[in-house]
């Protein structure tokens, strides 16, 4: 498994372009503004200086790990510090998703996993007026998460603990409409279609949908290849990392390969 992913990432990197590369005015001006925007933000020192003391943690939590869609829950114990460095998104893309959003500016958020809330920091101060739900699987994951919003003053996080299979769908039912819907949850096939999918009736033109791990698997490719064919998908653009999905309206369908 990891040779195939090293396998991929190379073969991104071969094949993917930077802005020059795009046809598409959309894609070139996000990828120039938003993707290859590294320049530093004020927004993301606090959330910096949260990471760090939770690099430096170290409570012992057990994990809830509900796993490929398994009734069983998987329970194992694990140092908040060794979870805050295998488990939290890098810097540098934790701050492209902020950067994006920022961007897009949605009225609603929804991020499904919420793991130690580091992400959901950033979704939440790209868009402070809009609110955010997170939906974290694990009690203990998401108490450390919760301490650190309260830490980090961010009143537009609601965050819901249990089954994404329950929460999600619940949640979308609620909405009127989905501006913005992060996937860093389930990392199956199955799991990742179903979430796709039960967004699409509230989809609208310009909505954005952002699946992390996009190669983490062989049933990871294929979920998205699945969404990049979709009738009602016009633009997707593939960062290895993630992959951003689009519906916007008299859009011909393209799909870009982008070197991140």
């Amino acid at each position: 498994m990891v040779f195939q992913f090293f396998v991929d990432y190379l073969k991104h990197r071969l094949t993917s372009k930077s802005r020059h590369g795009t046809h598409s005015p959309f894609v070139y001006k996000l990828t120039d503004e938003v993707i290859y925007d590294f320049s530093h933000k004020k927004e993301y020192d606090a959330i910096e200086q949260q990471r760090k003391k939770l690099l430096n943690d170290d409570r012992t939590i057990t994990i809830t790990d509900l796993g490929a869609g398994s009734h069983l829950n998987k329970n194992k114990t694990k140092k908040v510090a060794q979870l805050a460095k295998n488990a939290l998104k890098s810097p540098r893309l934790a701050q492209l998703i902020h950067r994006l959003v920022k961007q897009q500016k949605p009225s609603n958020l929804i991020e499904l996993g919420t793991c130690l809330g580091i992400t959901s920091a950033y979704l939440a101060t790209a868009v402070p007026n809009a609110p955010l739900l997170t939906i974290e699987g694990c009690p203990e994951t998401a108490a450390i998460a919760h301490q650190n919003f309260r830490e980090l003053n961010l009143p537009n996080i609601e965050l819901q603990v249990g089954n994404f299979n329950e929460l999600l769908p619940r949640a979308i039912n609620e909405a009127q409409t989905l501006d913005f819907v992060y996937v860093d949850g389930n990392h199956t096939k199955s799991a990742t279609l179903n979430y796709f999918h039960w967004c699409l009736p509230k989809i609208n033109k310009q909505t954005m949908l952002i699946f992390d791990d996009i190669y983490w698997s062989e049933g990871m490719k294929e979920a998205w290849q699945e969404i990049k064919s979709h009738p009602q998908v016009t633009i997707t653009i593939d960062l290895f990392w993630i992959g951003l999905v689009f519906f916007r309206e008299g859009q011909a369908k393209e799909h870009f390969k982008i070197r991140f």
